[in-house]
């Protein structure tokens, strides 16, 4: 192909344009610091300079263990351009987890935000391919008592000499990440992301959610996770600025929105369900259009609802690790604005289309033909396109068998809907199948949850002698709220069938994920305790 006509894709090309055209634009905000696009890009520079006068080889990973700070953001450019591989770290795992990714990858860095030393120091003698330790010193946090033998960000950076740099990127399939998944259903896999893949995904980000040079995006969604949906290159795609914030919290989250002028953020409906049950929520007055981009689990209607009464414009979307965050958006249509705001909600409630970017996505039966576009069959969605991993690392067995058929298996059971647009109803491990007859945990969550007094809720299948398995619901309550089992169950039989009421109801805080994904299988696993293995 001729090098006039074709040019490799990757997300590098983004910082490169913006810098260029954004020089003295702020491209990133922390606290009271600030960086242009000029500064961001030396600052890119240097990294990827540093690590190759290390000794940094084409391929080799480099593990980030970092909150949302400058430095995760200049890795997702710095990294890549020295010619490396990104491994950005979930921070919220035990050491013995950190352990395990780091040796899966054959990590043969790791910079370590100081807060989190503690975390690495336990395994360090055992990480057999590490050689270098940088440890990244936030000042506006307080340093770690745990320190680690090794070089400081900052002093490593200045041992970087751009002028010596050069990436030659031949083939645009080159991995440009890996990112572990969430570890909910057993050991966490290592899905491999493309430079092409990056690319059209961020760039997919941007135009579906109307992204800008004006945009200002808050980083509530952690960067690790799906190297944070892709906007770590989206915004810099469109020269827009990165408000990044170490930890979420209400009173602080609801101040940038207001003070930094946010107009995008992302997260799943627990963080969500967190801002607007805060009191702080209350002093939120908006000058300027704010979205917020869910994704994660499916979220209630009631959560849609109460954001838009609050002015902030809900966008839902859906996917997997395995297809670089989301794979479909629920692509709103005009003519619903004259719908009330109650079916408005429930409309965008659903997961919707592919993303402009990605090639289709369907819900097929077990012989692979699509289901009824009827909004009751069940089937489970597969995808294909842009946005779908290059595999698992190391791992072409698991490969082959999520890639059977030519589409990507997710796991997920849904309708589709006589428009078009899929609905989520479970994942396939977690539908209850009581008496033969399927019952969708969301829709009890979603009844749940409407509740004024309940915080969130998660519902399982556990063991029963007549029905094999029916619904049990754990529920976190608003604080100071006082609810018995009773009263949750007269309310779900206002709102759902006398079948598909939980035939249990326990109360307490849901074990989560760092990402707000509910683990639903340390829940199973203490409920089926002594019972045969489930098989669907």
């Amino acid at each position: 192909m001729s090098k006039v006509s074709y040019q490799p894709l990757t997300p590098l090309s983004f910082l490169e344009r913006s810098a260029s055209v954004f020089r003295h634009k702020p491209a990133i905000v922390y606290g009271e610091q600030r960086w242009t696009y000029a500064e961001f890009a030396d600052r890119v520079q240097q990294l990827a300079a540093a690590l190759q006068q290390w000794g940094l080889q084409p391929g080799d990973r480099v593990a980030f263990l970092c909150p949302n700070l400058p430095p995760l953001l200049e890795a997702h450019f710095g990294v890549p351009l020295a010619g490396g591989i990104l491994v950005a770290m979930n921070i919220r795992l035990a050491p013995a987890d950190i352990g395990y990714i780091l040796q899966d990858a054959g990590a043969r860095v790791l910079f370590v935000e100081s807060e989190l030393a503690s975390a690495i120091a336990p395994i360090l003698t055992q990480l057999t391919p590490l050689e270098l330790v940088v440890t990244i010193v936030d000042e506006p946090a307080q340093a770690g008592e745990v320190t680690l033998k090794g070089q400081e960000y900052e002093a490593f950076l200045m041992q970087g000499n751009p002028s010596s740099l050069g990436l030659a990127l031949d083939d645009e399939e080159t991995p440009i990440s890996i990112n572990y998944t969430s570890g909910t259903g057993g050991k966490p896999k290592g899905v491999v992301y493309t430079h092409r893949g990056a690319y059209l995904n961020a760039l997919g980000e941007a135009l579906e959610v109307g992204m800008n040079s004006e945009s200002v995006y808050l980083w509530t969604l952690p960067m690790f996770h799906c190297n944070g949906w892709c906007f770590t290159w989206g915004v810099v795609a469109v020269g827009g600025t990165h408000v990044c914030l170490r930890k979420v919290l209400p009173n602080t989250t609801i101040t940038l929105l207001m003070d930094e002028g946010i107009t995008h953020f992302c997260g799943a409906p627990a963080l969500l369900n967190l801002l607007i049950h805060d009191r702080a929520i209350k002093k939120l007055q908006l000058r300027h259009p704010l979205r917020a981009v869910i994704a994660g689990a499916p979220p209630s209607p009631t959560i849609i609802q109460t954001l838009e009464e609050l002015g902030i414009e809900v966008t839902h979307v859906y996917g997997l690790t395995e297809t670089y965050g989301p794979h479909s958006i629920c692509e709103w249509q005009t003519a619903w604005n004259a719908l009330p705001l109650e079916q408005r909600a429930r409309l965008k409630a659903r997961q919707g289309v592919p993303y402009i970017h990605a090639a289709a996505m369907r819900v097929v039966d077990q012989a692979m033909q699509d289901v009824p576009a009827d909004g009751i069959t069940l089937g489970e969605v597969v995808m294909r396109g842009n946005n779908v991993m290059r595999g698992y690392f190391n791992q072409p067995d698991l490969t082959r068998e999520v890639f059977r058929d030519g589409w990507f298996h997710s796991g997920d059971l849904a309708v589709m809907h006589p428009d078009g647009y899929i609905e989520l109803r479970d994942r396939a491990k977690d539908i209850v199948i009581s008496a033969g007859v399927n019952i969708s945990t969301i829709e009890i969550e979603q009844a749940i949850v409407q509740h004024p007094l309940v915080f969130e809720v998660a519902v399982i299948a556990i063991p029963d002698e007549k029905r094999g398995e029916v619904p049990k619901a754990f529920v976190t309550l608003q604080p100071d709220a006082s609810l018995t089992a009773k009263d949750i169950l007269d309310f779900c039989r206002q709102h759902l069938a006398a079948f598909k009421c939980p035939k249990a109801i326990e109360f307490g805080e849901l074990p989560k994920t760092a990402t707000g994904k509910v683990q639903k299988y340390l829940l199973r696993d203490k409920e089926w305790v002594g019972y045969e293995k489930r098989i669907h």
